[in-house]
């Protein structure tokens, strides 16, 4: 599936039942966008989940941090509106072992991404949310 706003490739990847409720839709999946880190559902999600890393090097290899780091960065677009689920979404990703913040520094600072929200200053602005 190409990315609906951009056109770029996606990698789609099953959303574990832990974090269905953090998404809008019912859909058993989610695909990211390799370009504009833009999230969309996936109806046909691929099992086991595939390696995030083919987005960016700035995804760590654990699947168990990737998924959530994945999701977070997907829902950057709107802090307001997903307050609570971004919240949840960093603890996921720090108690599976990788910083959060950090992989937003590495995701902003990598060439091939364009992405849709300006991760410099959201990483700023989750860092006041906690």
């Amino acid at each position: 599936m190409d990315c609906p706003a951009c056109g770029a490739p996606t990698v789609a990847f099953a959303v574990p039942d832990e974090y269905r409720g953090l998404l809008r839709g019912a859909e058993p999946g989610a695909a990211l966008c390799t370009r504009c880190l833009r999230l969309h559902p996936a109806t046909d999600p691929p099992e086991p989940a595939p390696d995030l890393t083919a987005v960016s090097d700035a995804f760590p290899g654990n699947v168990a941090a990737a998924v959530p780091l994945a999701l977070l960065v997907g829902l950057l677009d709107s802090l307001a509106t997903h307050r609570a689920e971004i919240t949840d979404l960093l603890d996921a990703v720090e108690r599976a072992g990788t910083d959060p913040f950090l992989a937003v520094d590495r995701l902003a600072s990598d060439p091939g991404i364009d992405a849709a929200v300006d991760l410099r200053r959201r990483r700023h602005q989750l860092e006041q949310l906690l």
